[in-house]
């Protein structure tokens, strides 16, 4: 039993101290997924990039023809307020 605790022990140490063994063992329990998860959405991405695309193979992002107006904005609702001390 005693052996066991020690064991443990020196694993929380390794842990909670030496950040090459906490990478590794972040890298063992998550970072594997993580690589795996990044790459589904990349493919995914890539999927609805090729739907998007011409049939031509030639992709056209057109702005709205305001797009650069910047008074646009004609005013709005204004609310008084009180301050309350």
């Amino acid at each position: 039993m005693k052996l066991l605790f020690n064991i443990f022990f020196i694993l929380l140490l390794l842990i909670a101290f030496v950040p090459f063994f906490r990478r590794f063992l972040f890298h063992l329990l998550v970072g594997r997924q993580l690589v795996k998860q990044q790459e589904r959405a990349y493919r995914a991405q890539q999927q609805q990039e090729k739907a998007r695309t011409k049939p031509g193979g030639m992709r056209v992002d057109t702005t709205p023809p305001n797009a650069n107006d910047s008074s646009r904005f004609k005013g709005g609702d204004y609310v008084d307020y009180e301050e309350v001390k």
